[in-house]
């Protein structure tokens, strides 16, 4: 099995990622560990890449989003500017991942000619900036349409700014959780950390331009 390619399509199938995680599981309880470790420390590149990108979207779209909504009660304006949000945010991070793991193929290479390894490589075995581009795109498209669905699901002004918040703020707990599984990591830290950072960005943006909005201008 491919192991890079694998572990991408991991990020975009989160289904199979769950039957893999009970699989390796029981697997360890059935041998005792004994014949196969699993190692997480593998899983972090795109594990990184997927909740990295699923809260980019999510923080960056509610934010932009609660934003206007500081400023005009007009749906189409924060229905425009969450869209907005998620293209933007999608775009960034799919040319950050690709740039980044393409250096760090650069640097692999480099080091395997150094070390005289590269004869008989797979290739394969590289990560691809193409699928690490997609996964992290796909994952913030997925974060970005919360607060997007959430706020079309309500017409009134004062509901909407108060449940794109609150389907926000279930979602980060939901891809706090999530990381801190897959990577074994201590879940409630994890969750926390997340939520506590995405209420304080919307928080600063709602406030500084309800502020700019209602004062400066």
């Amino acid at each position: 099995m491919e192991h890079g390619q694998s572990a991408l399509r991991n990020t975009i199938e989160l289904d199979t990622i769950r039957a893999n995680t009970v699989y390796e599981n029981n697997n360890q309880q059935q041998k005792g560990g004994d014949n196969e470790d699993v190692d997480y420390t593998k899983r972090a590149q795109w594990l990184r890449a997927a909740v990295l990108g699923a809260n980019d979207g999510l923080i960056t779209t509610a934010s932009l989003m609660m934003g206007v909504g500081a400023v005009k009660q007009d749906v189409k304006a924060m229905i425009l500017t969450g869209f907005a949000g998620l293209v933007a945010a999608a775009c960034s991070m799919a040319i950050g991942e690709y740039v980044s793991v393409y250096s760090q193929v650069d640097i692999e290479l480099a080091q395997r000619k150094r070390d005289k390894k590269d004869k008989g490589f797979e290739g394969e075995s590289l990560p691809s900036p193409m699928q690490a581009a997609f996964a992290s795109s796909l994952a913030v498209a997925v974060g970005a349409m919360v607060p997007l669905l959430a706020a079309l699901c309500v017409k009134d002004y004062k509901v909407r700014l108060g449940v794109v918040p609150a389907a926000v703020t279930v979602a980060l707990v939901v891809f706090g959780w999530l990381g801190a599984y897959l990577g074994k990591a201590p879940i409630l830290r994890a969750s926390l950390r997340v939520l506590l950072g995405g209420w304080f960005a919307m928080g600063i943006t709602f406030g500084l331009t309800k502020f700019i909005g209602s004062r400066a201008l």
